[in-house]
């Protein structure tokens, strides 16, 4: 598992045009990245075509892989991305922007659902 220090992200998507563009900010830094698709496929390729969101499809599923893969590592991602996907992925606006904080991860992997950006119980 990933150290603390390295869990402090911050994850936004946004849609231009047929693009889906998912960026990831480490707190470490402060800087921004583009998350890049590939880590995730390597371990199950959904979506050759990379990310999408608002929805219970392939994009959806190798956006939560790559989310999970680039927080916790390879294991607690491959147990967890699908059940990710249905709970988080799927009801972000699947026209509009998000965004997600390491902390609103940690709680959905603590047993808390994610509602409108804050953290609620299941």
């Amino acid at each position: 598992m990933k150290t603390t220090s390295m869990l402090l992200k911050t994850y936004t998507g946004e849609r231009y045009q047929d693009a889906w563009i998912v960026n990831v900010r480490t707190g470490e830094t402060g800087s921004w990245q583009i998350l890049d698709p590939k880590p995730s496929q390597k371990i199950n390729n959904h979506s050759p075509d990379g990310f999408s969101w608002g929805y219970g499809g392939s994009g959806p599923a190798q956006l939560a892989l790559a989310i999970l893969l680039d927080m916790y590592g390879e294991e607690l991602a491959r147990k967890l991305y699908q059940d990710f996907k249905w709970d988080v992925i799927a009801n972000f606006p699947q026209d509009g922007s998000w965004c997600l904080e390491h902390w609103q991860i940690e709680a959905w992997i603590g047993g808390e659902k994610i509602v409108e950006g804050k953290a609620g119980v299941h």
